[in-house]
């Protein structure tokens, strides 16, 4: 089945950006899909991932997507992907049982590479540092966050909860709203954003073996409340986003981490309300999006502006930030265009 790009409209800044003029272009699924999860390869090869079993596949920069249902997990709500090439890809759902899925042939068949079927497991991320190395994260059981690493391109998958042994606050938990409260950067660093009771940002520089926990100032004490989505840009910076999905228009919602990781500051302007992603576009350009809109940044973070009153549940950019996809509610996919 296939998604073709059925209108194009524009979306002028209306605001002291004056030298970004931004294009966004529409693409229309069928159904009442709820896309989460996205993995952009390259500039031309991405993947989506949502509810009832739907997974999106692009090879041409998004003018043609290929809708496929994975079949026998019609029901599963798969929040969190990982692709690999244009044939190979890993999906990771939310909810229990837990499944995590690869394909090699492009989605026409999809094989378990591990599976836990108990009602408390709720899995919240994946994320690669290569082509080998990766990691799922999930809430906690027994006050212990879930962790799974693979060494093998996520055909085999080990299970490092005891042994990371993480601790949680009662209450405390990730969030899978676009699969980016966890974020792997250069030779084993990861970054896991959480929320709920408390917020906190969760280090590890070896591959997820040791963990420290730092707690930072976003809305947070409700199950509500927290990070929910985190991005690093190539000198280090981080920035973490969320606040409250309850109450979307609530703006203590994004911190800033300097590049020596000792530096916390909150931004000279706040988003517009509660965003579930956030992603670099260049060092300096970032993007947040979430049910109270779309907004921008050019200055790192440090003020934003309003895109787009329109929000998505994510949005991600490839390396060099020629493609930046959105994708949220009623199977709707947008790519951003910078004239």
């Amino acid at each position: 089945m296939k998604i073709y790009l059925l209108s194009l409209f524009l979306l002028y800044l209306a605001s002291p950006l004056k030298a970004q003029d931004f294009t966004l272009v529409k693409l229309q699924t069928e159904g009442e899909v709820s896309f989460r999860g996205m993995s952009l390869l390259n500039d031309s090869v991405a993947w989506i991932s949502g509810n009832h079993g739907n997974i999106a596949v692009t090879s041409d920069g998004g003018e043609n997507w290929k809708l496929i249902k994975v079949k026998g997990y019609e029901t599963f709500d798969f929040r969190s992907i990982a692709a690999f090439s244009e044939k190979r890809a890993i999906i990771v759902n939310a909810g229990s049982p837990a499944v995590v899925l690869l394909t090699v042939d492009g989605g026409e068949s999809w094989q378990k590479v591990h599976s836990y079927d108990i009602k408390e497991i709720f899995y919240d991320g994946i994320s690669f540092w290569d082509d080998k190395n990766g990691i799922i994260f999930g809430d906690p059981i027994g006050g212990k966050l879930q962790l799974l690493v693979t060494e093998d391109g996520g055909e085999n998958w080990h299970d490092l909860s005891d042994q990371a042994n993480v601790q949680l606050k009662g209450g405390e938990a990730g969030f899978a709203a676009s699969g980016t409260s966890i974020r792997t950067e250069g030779d084993g660093l990861v970054w896991i954003g959480t929320g709920g009771t408390q917020a906190r940002l969760l280090f590890s520089y070896n591959y997820g073996q040791t963990w420290n926990g730092y707690k930072v100032p976003i809305e947070q004490g409700e199950a509500s409340q927290g990070v929910f989505s985190i991005a690093i840009n190539s000198e280090k910076q981080l920035i973490a986003v969320g606040g409250d999905y309850k109450n979307f228009k609530n703006n203590n919602n994004v911190i800033h981490l300097s590049g020596n990781g000792t530096n916390w500051t909150v931004p000279k302007t706040r988003l517009s309300g509660f965003k579930s992603c956030v992603e670099y576009i260049t060092n300096n350009t970032v993007i947040a999006t979430g049910t109270s809109g779309t907004d921008i940044s050019l200055d790192g973070g440090q003020t934003w502006k309003a895109l787009a009153e329109k929000g998505f549940n994510v949005v991600r950019a490839s390396e060099t930030g020629k493609l930046v996809l959105f994708a949220g509610e009623k199977g709707e996919i947008y790519r951003l265009l910078k004239k």
